[in-house]
């Protein structure tokens, strides 16, 4: 295989393109300093897949609900089967009733104040890089440092390299993990423009099987900011498909609305 036909695997797992929606009631963030100070957020996430249909790929939210303060804070992406069309996102900031368009250029900002970007999360495309093949290779394994369990010795991987399309982006590349049997990116390490590795970020991935069917699906996630010590980890928990999901729940009326 090569790598582009690898990479649009990833990405057609990684937003469950394979299923008519995705729904995950239970997301918790957690934010760790290079003191172990911890700091804690729930989330829920839904998805609706339209598949080109009325122009959209797929129509995703993400909204905070606890702590109180920053309950209801969410972030809502359109994405189009026109790839030459940027993706349309909005941040909803209840305290302030106030909806914000957010721009291409602000990818890189900080998802919800964690380690991860809003690119990594919600907006990174196969477009968006160009991609070659380094190798096949057993994985290390990873040190979840949340539960400090070693996770994925010796998983069987591709490995390829992602060059940014996005000139003078924040990394110059990055180096990314395929697991062979989910298809999906279990390791991947972001380089400056010095050649120099500033951030990790492992990816737990298994198999949701309900009745017949086999849906590949992300567990966990944990960021390391290397410059900082600091580190960000999401849990996904109770993720459903095929929910029969309202295609209302994805418009900004409804976000002004939500009762979160």
């Amino acid at each position: 295989m090569s790598a582009d036909e690898i990479m649009r695997i990833f990405y057609h797992n990684k937003y469950s393109l394979f299923a008519q929606d995705y729904q995950l009631s239970v997301c918790k963030i957690f934010y760790i300093d290079k003191s172990g100070f911890t700091r804690k957020k729930d989330a829920i996430r839904k998805r609706i897949i339209k598949g080109g249909e009325d122009g959209f790929s797929y129509k995703d939210i993400i909204l905070l609900t606890h702590p109180t303060q920053v309950k209801g804070l969410a972030i809502l992406t359109w994405t189009y089967e026109d790839i030459k069309r940027d993706q349309s996102v909005w941040l909803w900031i209840p305290s302030l009733k106030k909806v914000r368009k957010i721009s291409a250029s602000e990818d890189d900002d900080a998802f919800m104040g964690s380690d991860f970007t809003v690119e990594e999360v919600s907006t990174r495309r196969f477009e968006d890089e160009t991609y070659k093949l380094i190798g096949e290779k057993e994985f290390k394994g990873y040190k979840f440092e949340h539960t400090g369990e070693l996770k994925f010795k010796g998983k069987s991987c591709f490995v390829i390299e992602c060059i940014p399309k996005k000139p003078h982006w924040y990394y110059s590349k990055r180096v990314v993990w395929i697991d062979k049997e989910t298809g999906g990116n279990i390791f991947d390490e972001y380089y400056d423009k010095k050649g120099k590795i500033f951030k990790t970020r492992f990816i737990e991935w298994a198999w949701y099987e309900p009745e017949t069917k086999r849906y590949p699906q992300q567990l966990a996630l944990e960021c390391k900011d290397l410059r900082t010590g600091h580190r960000s980890t999401i849990l996904n928990i109770e993720a459903k498909y095929d929910q029969g999901i309202s295609e209302y729940d994805f418009t900004v009326k409804s976000l002004m609305r939500s009762r979160w």
